[in-house]
């Protein structure tokens, strides 16, 4: 169930991006889709869900923490590192040829920042070069300080990872207020949003301890069915964080529970797998195809053609962002694991590296 939830949230947010480039009615659509993006924080969530549920028991020591940080980064950095290159050679090409309209100097200045991925705590001052990957650099940032969360957990328990949750969250609206973030508020940071991701890592590790210890006994995938409705309505009407947020914790409780108390209750969606698993490569790959299919060829060749031509078109780059990602998971990111994990890891295992 989550594996779709992530899908549909990447493919949500690839509409946002290529929906840019409409020449009419951009705004409306724009707006809609931008009241989506609190599908950021669901990723962060989930994935400090996963993480806490599979590792807070296999970090006893400094040389666990090594080989988890090793198996995380061999999960990421590949792609993020492989779209990274590739955008910095069209910015090298760009400065290369004067293109006076491409800002080839402002993605070149970025791009230590991108290779050291430390571009989502503040390194920057916006967006560049591989802009989705803020996430990754979030990402990262969260999986360093992991320890910190199950020391909580082992010596103070639920208790000790809310409260520290609690004020962690109590600090960003303390920055927020005080003007610290450049999008106005932690809630929409991405330059800054290592430490939004943060917050939404802890409470995702929250839910892992509450689904764990089986404190409400939900089987049925009803009720988080319909939580996740009122998230998405709450979202589309306009509704903010404060609202939003605990809606989607709620969401993810439910549904994580009756997932945990019914696994086979969602076998039905199986065949959807090899499609739904790879939100994680789409939402890196996207930009790709909105370069080539949208920035290259939409706006150069086809560009005037009209709103219907465009909306039409439009399906194209979403399409080759789905195919382009399947292919990397099957093949590229396996490959690339493989190489960064120990010796005497297989190519199974890499494979299940990258379907976690």
């Amino acid at each position: 169930m989550f594996d779709c939830w992530r899908f549909v949230a990447a493919v949500l947010i690839m509409a946002y991006h290529f929906v840019f480039w409409a020449p009419y009615g951009v705004e409306t659509a724009t707006q809609m889709l931008y009241r989506l993006l609190p599908l950021l924080d669901m990723f962060f969530m989930i994935s400090g869900f996963f993480i806490t549920t599979r590792y807070r028991d296999r970090i006893g020591d400094f040389a666990d923490y090594l080989r988890f940080m090793r198996a995380r980064a061999a999960r990421l950095l590949p792609l993020h590192y492989a779209i990274t290159l590739f955008f910095a050679a069209v910015a090298l090409y760009a400065w290369a040829v004067g293109a006076p309209n491409y800002p080839w100097r402002h993605h070149l200045e970025a791009l230590p920042a991108h290779l050291l991925l430390i571009h989502a705590l503040g390194a920057t001052d916006s967006l560049a070069l591989n802009y989705p990957s803020w996430s990754i650099s979030a990402e990262i940032f969260a999986y360093a300080l992991f320890p910190l969360i199950v020391l909580l957990l082992r010596f103070g328990g639920l208790k000790a990872l809310l409260v520290a949750t609690a004020l962690w969250i109590g600090v960003l609206e303390l920055a927020s207020a005080r003007g610290w973030f450049a999008s106005g508020s932690w809630t929409t940071a991405d330059s800054m949003g290592a430490y939004r991701a943060l917050a939404d890592f802890m409470i995702g590790a929250a839910v892992a301890i509450v689904v764990d210890r089986r404190m409400l006994d939900v089987r049925s995938h009803l009720p988080g069915l319909l939580a996740t409705s009122l998230v998405l309505v709450a979202m589309l009407s306009g509704f903010h964080y404060p609202v939003v947020m605990p809606l989607m914790v709620v969401a993810l409780v439910l549904t994580a529970l009756a997932e945990t108390a019914r696994p086979d209750s969602t076998a039905f969606l199986q065949p959807l797998m090899p499609v739904t698993r790879v939100a994680f490569s789409i939402y890196l790959i996207h930009p790709v195809m909105e370069f080539i299919f949208l920035e290259v060829l939409w706006f150069h060749v086809f560009a005037g053609k009209g709103p219907i031509s465009f909306y039409l078109y439009w399906v194209l780059p979403m399409i080759a962002s789905i195919v382009a990602a399947m292919a990397s998971h099957q093949y590229f990111e396996p490959f690339c694991a493989k190489g960064l994990l120990p010796a005497r890891a297989k190519r199974v295992e890499a494979e299940r590296l990258v379907s976690a």
